[in-house]
């Protein structure tokens, strides 16, 4: 199976080759020539399957020839050894919680599937890599806490400075070995534009750079798996699931668009954003104007301007979106209108959310799970389907990562997970800088180069 470049100008590669690499030289992103078909069978068998046994069916259906099977059995099962909670809300709609991980985030279910790739294969080719990640909440503490201690890989987070939480933060700055973490003052997406600079930096060839970020295919491949997961665990016979995703650089919903083209009965998806409003928007008119700078929201994590995966959306629709947000080919709107409804839900109306589900449900939910829930709720609203369907929100983070909120709109303290637990007294290591390509290219090469 190859890959090729959203942009259309890089050589196409295999699925090593784009893992390692992240991102196409061209600046595009990777995707597959073609997208596996699942058997029916096969998907209606995954109700009698633990986690880890569906992710090796999905993964494999990629990866032939390139990891051996038991190889790959050890990689699901060694990546997957918690809960993925399928939460009874009313009727037919449940909360599926991706947040009992490492770092008690959805980001987990990527992160340690795709460092145990990319280490099977450096320890095949003997080589080494550095990767670059720019995060906005919890994709940096899910790829430090997975790359942690892993032989020839160093990583570098970069994370807007004053958009993550205390806990976010340490979880990533308490790490140290081979994670260093930068804080920048500016915004996701000015970390993610140094990101995405150094990777089309010739001068930077020799540090072997990739990219952790859902940039990177690696990150979507594990990310169709919880989708297979929720449906075969409460699907009726040939039911077709509604999922509500909330999304800012949009890797999540790409692992949805992806299990669909992959066979699974995906009715619609509901794509909720926070007031970062610009998918929203282009659904509706066509017209994509990215926002700069992206709006500080509670559900921080999603604070993107002009999410990278739109590029792979578009793509997906017959259109062309390169790097900077230029629209080059048109893509089919009325398909994309089909599959996917979307919505912008306020700080107000997310705050509301927390406090209504938990007095109707006594269902707990951060920032982020709120607006997942609350688009939901209002494409039920302006949809009209009844009781009998299926829906599932996806809950993306622990609520005991936002202490503040929750506690301020509930009155409940959310218990710590284990992976939370004495968090606060552990100590911080990581270096301030501006938004600065120079200065950062400058630190890449005296700290990396040949060491």
């Amino acid at each position: 199976m190859k890959y090729y470049s959203t942009n259309k100008t890089a050589p196409k590669v295999d699925f090593e080759k784009a893992l390692m690499q992240g991102q196409a030289p061209d600046k595009g992103l990777y995707l597959p020539e073609e997208i596996p078909v699942l058997p029916k069978e096969l998907i209606e068998s995954f109700k009698d399957m633990e986690y880890h046994e569906i992710a090796y069916h999905v993964a494999k259906s990629f990866l032939k020839g390139l990891v051996d099977d038991e190889s790959l059995k050890y990689i699901t099962k060694d990546a997957y050894d918690f809960d993925v909670p399928l939460e009874h809300v009313y009727q037919r709609k449940y909360v599926m919680r991706l947040d009992l991980g490492p770092t008690a985030s959805f980001k987990d279910f990527a992160a340690r599937m795709m460092a145990r790739l990319m280490q099977y294969f450096l320890k095949k080719s003997k080589e080494k890599l550095l990767i670059l990640v720019a995060t906005s909440g919890d994709t940096g503490s899910a790829i430090a806490n997975a790359y942690y201690g892993l032989e020839n890989i160093n990583v570098v987070v970069l994370f807007p400075e004053d958009e993550v939480s205390l806990r976010q933060r340490k979880q990533m700055t308490t790490l140290q070995k081979n994670i260093s973490v930068l804080a920048l003052d500016g915004k996701f997406d000015d970390c993610q534009a140094l990101v995405k600079r150094a990777f089309s930096d010739s001068e930077l060839d020799s540090l072997d750079l990739s990219s952790a970020n859902s940039i990177n295919f690696g990150r979507l491949l594990p990310q169709t798996v919880y989708y297979f997961y929720s449906y075969a665990k409460l699907a009726k016979a040939n039911e077709e699931i509604i999922f509500s995703i909330p999304s800012g650089n949009f890797g999540d919903m790409m692992g949805a668009i992806i299990a669909g083209r992959m066979g699974l009965p995906i009715e619609r998806l509901v794509i909720s954003t926070n007031e970062n409003d610009e998918f929203p928007n282009f659904l509706e008119t066509g017209i994509y104007n990215k926002i700069e700078p992206s709006k500080a929201c509670l559900s921080s994590a999603m604070n993107v301007g002009h999410p990278s995966n739109l590029a792979r959306l578009v793509d997906f629709y017959g259109g062309q979106l390169d790097e900077v947000g230029k629209l080059n080919e048109p893509a089919d709107m009325e398909a994309m209108r089909k599959d996917i409804y979307s919505i912008s839900i306020t700080d107000d109306e997310t705050k509301r959310t927390i406090t209504d589900a938990f007095k109707k449900y006594k269902l707990i939910l951060e920032p982020h799970g709120s607006v997942g829930w609350q688009g939901l709720q209002k494409y039920i609203e302006q949809t009209g389907n009844g009781a009998d369907k299926l829906y599932i929100s996806v809950e993306t983070a622990h609520p005991a990562k936002f202490p503040e909120q929750v506690t301020e709109l509930t009155g409940i303290d959310p218990k710590l997970p284990p992976s939370l637990q004495g968090i606060e007294e552990k100590p911080e290591s990581f270096e301030k800088m501006k938004v600065d390509y120079s200065e950062f290219k400058a630190y890449l090469i005296n700290k990396f180069s040949e060491k």
